[in-house]
């Protein structure tokens, strides 16, 4: 479904879009999330970290997205049609994604798991189904930045720039939520750490071009909404998980600060991704760049 204008007002005034709520935004947030996760899990496998717990979080983030899409369509028969246009539309794409995604997920997350004794050949299988998580994964993340930019009626959404600003988040989410982790998982390596403050200044660098391009065109409104959540976002979402990065880089016994500082980072990424969706969701507006003066051709 893609956002439509509303006939409510003959004014031509910029307004927000009505067609996308919350439950989009939980959408972008929870799949932009779990998808984020499956990439960073992969790697982490391959180091030695256990997939089980990544896993188990990144399905259940992916799947509430996509039941947040369900109930806004509202009908569940109507929602079937979303996985017959591939060819047109990027949310069909990203639905015919999700289902070998997820079952590649579930399969590394069964074959990781040391709950339930399985055979040492069975344990080795884990690896490959996780790096072709990661792959649909990080697909499924290019659609939906592609689903925002099809919106042509809403600036703030089919600007260019926006794109590396999903991806980028969905990333740092995940790697963000992979920190948090291990809480319960070990001491962060020192590898998982660097990536972390890569993909927070990756976030910060995407971020900023974006609201710079939107300057030049988008409505004043969606501007204003953009840097409402710009200066505390940069403090808490990036500032902050950024010391505490540091810190635990250089003084590993302290776990708690790599988990705080990734906890930040999902929020901060599930906060830009709410104001985008909800918030800077405004329409074109009527405008008339050069007004005729009478007598003149």
């Amino acid at each position: 479904m893609s956002p439509t204008l509303s006939s409510s007002s003959s004014s031509g005034a910029p307004r927000v879009q009505r067609s996308w709520d919350a439950r989009a935004a939980w959408n972008f947030v929870g799949g932009g999330a779990g998808t984020g996760l499956l990439v960073a899990a992969a790697p982490a496998l391959s180091a030695g970290r256990p997939y089980f717990p990544a896993g188990i979080l990144a399905i259940a983030l992916i799947g509430f997205g996509l039941s947040m899409v369900w109930l806004e369509i509202g009908r569940p028969l109507r929602a079937l049609n979303v996985f017959f246009h591939p060819q047109t539309s990027w949310m069909s794409r990203e639905a015919l994604l999700a289902l070998p995604l997820l079952a590649f997920a579930a399969a590394a997350v069964i074959f990781d798991q040391n709950i339930v004794p399985l055979p040492p050949q069975l344990h080795q299988l884990a690896a490959p189904f996780a790096l072709a998580a990661a792959v649909l994964a990080f697909a499924f993340l290019f659609c939906q930045a592609r689903m925002l930019q099809a919106s042509h009626g809403i600036p703030a959404w089919r600007e260019p720039a926006l794109q590396p600003v999903i991806v980028v988040t969905g990333l740092t989410e995940g790697i963000g939520l992979l920190l948090l982790l291990t809480i319960v998982t070990g001491p962060p390596p020192a590898w998982a750490l660097l990536a972390a403050i890569v993909a927070l200044l990756a976030r910060a660098a995407t971020w900023e071009y974006y609201r710079q391009r939107l300057q030049a065109y988008a409505p004043a409104p969606a501007i204003a909404a953009l840097h409402r959540v710009s200066i505390p976002n940069h403090a808490l979402g990036q500032a902050l998980p950024a010391v505490l990065l540091v810190t635990a880089l250089l003084v590993p016994a302290l776990v708690v600060l790599a988990a705080v500082a990734g906890l930040a980072l999902a929020a901060a990424g599930a906060w830009l991704k709410f104001t985008i969706v909800t918030r800077a969701a405004y329409t074109q507006g009527l405008s008339i760049p050069f007004v005729p003066v009478r007598g003149r051709k």
